[in-house]
């Protein structure tokens, strides 16, 4: 009967026009009175939550030292990791799924790299990956592919796939916290982009309904593409060569290419120092900007991890950057509790 109850629930999670709102119908059901209140009540108070808070002000007070008019009020968040969880990297998941597809295509794949590394290192391999490495693996594997063959196969692994060690969807592993963030942001004029080290296509078949964030607001990694006509039905097919990886010192790259515009508000988090240059670009302008870091030191309620050169901490404590501790500084992480 459990397990009944539990069926319904995901058919009904999963239904159109729903799509995958789930997280963020669970933040919408909060009373808006209450958000009113307290905005970022996933938040515990504290300097973090009160500096996050007095900038949002300062940036929307007319007239005063702070204020950052509307247009100027683009704020960039990294994806893994600072958006949802990382451990394992979601889009890994999805490689490992589809390498396996393709070698029960071709078993001769199975002996060639790097569909043999992938199949003998499984997701432990993919997550040690860098992002080059983990789009070249995609190009590998959905060379030819349409765009839109591409988005059905996503939208599916969405739909099936669950965490190995969580047991819940990956649409279920977002932070309710920065969920809120996300929301109270753009409540006071701010556009919200995902800038990540992730594949961009990947992401965009999610980042509407999980984050608000339309697909046209996401900067990511990515694959060359190329025109076909296909007798009159044209299409744009996935090529086996990156075009750019949006990840490091692409980061800021990526932003200008795509908004033209500095952001004044950044979030990023400790893992690899993927999210470091895009805090500097953020910060270092006329008009400060406010920079986030998130720190994965949670290990009950999610995980704890560190940067083996400690890079990400140390950039923050020479840059003034504000540090978010998982552990002391959010009442929950994930939408459904915990």
């Amino acid at each position: 009967m459990a397990r009944e109850q539990e069926a319904a629930v995901e058919r009904r999670a999963w239904k159109k026009p729903a799509g995958f709102l789930g997280p963020l119908l669970l933040l919408l059901s909060v009373p808006l009175q209450a958000l009113a209140a307290d905005p970022l009540p996933s938040w515990n108070d504290g300097p973090v939550k009160q500096s996050i808070i007095g900038f949002v002000t300062r940036a929307t007070t007319e007239g005063g030292p702070g204020f950052i008019p509307p247009e100027e009020r683009i704020a960039t968040f990294d994806n893994d990791g600072t958006l949802w969880q990382e451990q394992p990297v979601v889009q890994g998941a999805f490689l490992l799924e589809q390498v396996k597809a393709r070698v029960k295509e071709d078993a001769s794949l199975a002996k060639q790299q790097p569909f043999k590394a992938v199949l003998e290192g499984d997701l432990a391999l993919l997550s040690t990956m860098e992002e080059p490495e983990l789009m070249a693996l995609a190009g590998a594997t959905h060379q030819g592919k349409t765009q839109e063959e591409f988005a059905r196969e996503a939208r599916a692994f969405f739909q099936s796939a669950r965490h190995p060690k969580l047991g819940v969807p990956y649409t279920q592993l977002v932070y309710a916290p920065m969920l809120e963030l996300l929301q109270y942001l753009r409540a006071h004029g701010f556009q919200t982009w995902i800038s990540s080290g992730g594949g961009m296509d990947f992401m965009r078949v999610v980042s509407e309904d999980l984050y608000g964030v339309p697909p046209q607001q996401v900067i990511g990694s990515s694959l060359k593409e190329k025109f076909d006509d296909a007798g009159g039905h044209p299409v744009l097919r996935r090529e086996a060569r990156l075009d750019h990886v949006n990840d490091k010192a692409g980061k800021p790259v990526g932003i200008e290419q795509h908004i033209g515009r500095r952001p004044v508000f950044a979030a990023g988090n400790v893992r690899s120092g993927g999210d470091i240059q895009m805090l500097q670009y953020t910060q270092e302008q006329p008009r400060a900007g406010f920079t986030l870091l998130i720190h994965h030191d949670d290990a009950e309620r999610e995980f704890a991890y560190e940067e083996k050169n400690d890079a990400s901490l140390k950039a923050a404590r020479e840059g003034g950057w504000t540090v978010v501790s998982m552990r002391q500084d959010w009442k929950r992480i994930f939408p459904g509790g915990r």
